[in-house]
């Protein structure tokens, strides 16, 4: 009896062994936790998982090769002549952001002042060389004592970086330039370079918005032509937007560079055609478009904030505009910059308090406060007023030099007129 058990018994486990073991996988359990202490110590710890780290984007870093050196003082800088503020300020205590490719934070000329950001999630490098040459107009330092004739137009600002792009050439819109502005608005950048031309998106408006609602000054470039494009381009953005700096490209004579963008609202121009600029590893002698243009107006937006730092950016872009040299044409907007009259110009309606003279500046009453007087348009009314003076003047000058004469003639004859003896009258009797 005990045997048939037994054999029962060995029959069912049988049964049951087969079916545990023709199991389907799928269905398989997971070990339980609660194990018994041999199969605890028996069992090797589970290999801690490595999170996946998505690979960078692989990106092709070989700016153009730039020049070693620059030997003359480039054509702009003289014409500008924006070194004769900086006995006022040379931009300290503001920053500017440059929404661009990234800049060659090792370049002698600039490094130390570049704070820097990448969008791109690349490298803070600029692999194209645009971002370091717009940097360089605005901010490059004045080596000059060293042989360097090459100088920014605001040595003393704070450069931030804000790199959206690799590549020179970008077709249709890129979501990184919307994030770029507001990144450097964020960041506390009171002038905001954009030598980027982009169509219109809502994004795009609503970043320079947000950044102008922090009193950033927008500056951005009209945009280039090609012969390719020409009469077919539309307006640049964010330049078009209103309250933006937007800026056209002036050759040496002062012209309107054939390469700048007329359709694009304009508000002042600047130097754009044969530029001399910083680049990584060197120098570019030769540079041209609305970027570079863009670039001298920038660095003259924070010579003003710097020395005028109560105006909000509207009043900053009205100063740049009311003191620039006057209009070239369509397309150049107010003309040249002024970057010496932006700054010292007492303008109508602005408190002379509003210039916050910085360290070694003289104070008002001195005896060396400068103040231009504002070129208003002509006054016609005064001048007519004037005419009539100068005539009552002369006239005046007419009778006295009459009485001077002709009184003491008088006097001689008595009063009396004068007679005149004729010959041939004795012969007519």
């Amino acid at each position: 009896m005990r045997a048939v058990k037994l054999g029962g018994l060995a029959v069912a486990g049988a049964l049951g062994l087969v079916a545990f073991t023709s199991a389907p996988p799928a269905v398989a359990l997971k070990p339980t936790p609660r194990t018994s202490p041999r199969a605890t110590q028996s069992r090797k710890p589970p290999a801690k998982s490595t999170p996946t780290v998505a690979p960078s984007p692989t990106i092709q870093c070989n700016p153009p090769q730039a020049v070693a050196s620059l030997t003359t003082e480039p054509w702009a800088q003289q014409q500008l002549d924006f070194t004769r503020a900086w006995n006022m300020t040379k931009g300290k205590g503001v920053t500017v952001a440059v929404v661009d490719s990234g800049i060659d934070v090792t370049h002698p000329q600039l490094a130390g002042r570049v704070t820097s950001v990448d969008l791109t999630h690349t490298r803070t490098t600029d692999c194209i060389g645009h971002g370091t040459a717009v940097a360089g107009i605005i901010a490059a330092q004045d080596r000059r004592s060293q042989n360097v004739p090459f100088v920014g137009v605001a040595p003393d600002v704070r450069l931030l970086s804000v790199k959206f792009t690799n590549q020179e050439h970008i077709q249709g819109s890129d979501p990184n330039l919307a994030k770029a502005i507001r990144e450097a608005a964020a960041l506390k950048a009171k002038v905001i370079n954009v030598s980027v031309q982009a169509p219109d998106t809502p994004d795009l408006k609503a970043a320079v918005k947000y950044a102008q609602s922090r009193d950033a000054v927008v500056v951005a470039a009209a945009g280039n032509v090609t012969d390719q494009n020409r009469g077919t381009v539309g307006p640049a953005y964010p330049a078009e937007y209103p309250d933006v700096i937007g800026v056209g490209s002036l050759t040496s004579g002062g012209a309107v560079a054939d390469t700048s963008n007329t359709t694009t609202k304009v508000s002042v121009s600047a130097p754009g055609q044969a530029v001399a600029t910083t680049w990584p590893g060197g120098y570019a002698p030769n540079e041209e478009g609305s970027s570079f243009a863009a670039a001298f107006v920038s660095g003259t937006a924070a010579l003003v904030r710097a020395y005028h730092p109560k105006l909000n950016y509207k009043q900053v872009k009205a100063r740049i505009e009311a003191t620039a040299n006057g209009s070239a044409g369509v397309g150049s907007g107010a003309g040249m910059i002024n970057p010496w009259q932006a700054v010292t110009e007492l303008l109508p309606g602005e408190d002379s308090g509003s210039a916050g003279a910085p360290p070694g500046a003289t104070e008002p009453g001195s005896g060396h406060a400068i103040q231009i007087a504002y070129r208003k348009p002509p006054d016609r009314r005064t001048r007519s007023v004037a005419l009539v003076v100068t005539g009552a003047a002369l006239g005046a000058v007419v009778i006295a030099v009459a009485a001077g004469v002709f009184v003491p003639m008088g006097r001689r004859r008595g009063w009396q007129p004068g007679r005149r003896s004729v010959g041939s009258d004795a012969n007519d009797t």
